[in-house]
């Protein structure tokens, strides 16, 4: 009983940690690409935004319908592979990461359409509204 729960969970707002399958999975399915850089065991605007947006109805909806979900997540507890935290080091260089969290969209080939550092503590409603409109441009 409890594994089904947790499948349905993981199948809504399924994270992945690698980018090249993300952008496979993004090709194939006619979306977009969203990074979370997160610190997501230390950093309190990363939790907000975790607890606020990403958790949220609005959020997970908009992101079935048009995105595919990578988590890049510098913990300071979380244990990683050493493989994991050597490629979220690259991706952090890679896009010029100098806060959490930082969320960075990308089209299917990877070319960044949208960046937003930090988290005031929109709603979720303005958070997806923002996201769509930076999409539109």
């Amino acid at each position: 009983m409890g594994w089904m729960a947790l499948s349905l969970t993981a199948a809504e707002g399924e994270w992945l940690t690698d980018l090249a399958q993300a952008k496979a999975q993004a090709k194939a399915g006619g979306k977009l690409v969203l990074l979370e850089f997160t610190g997501s065991d230390w950093c309190p605007p990363c939790k907000n935004l975790h607890q606020t947006v990403i958790m949220s109805k609005e959020f997970t909806e908009f992101a079935k319908q048009n995105l595919v979900l990578v988590e890049v997540d510098f913990p300071r507890t979380k244990q990683q592979s050493a493989a994991l935290k050597k490629q979220n080091q690259e991706l952090q260089a890679t896009f010029a990461i100098t806060g959490y969290p930082t969320i960075v969209v990308l089209d299917a080939n990877g070319k960044e359409l949208a960046k937003e550092i930090g988290y005031g503590g929109a709603s979720a409603a303005d958070y997806v509204a923002k996201l769509k409109q930076q999409l539109k441009k």
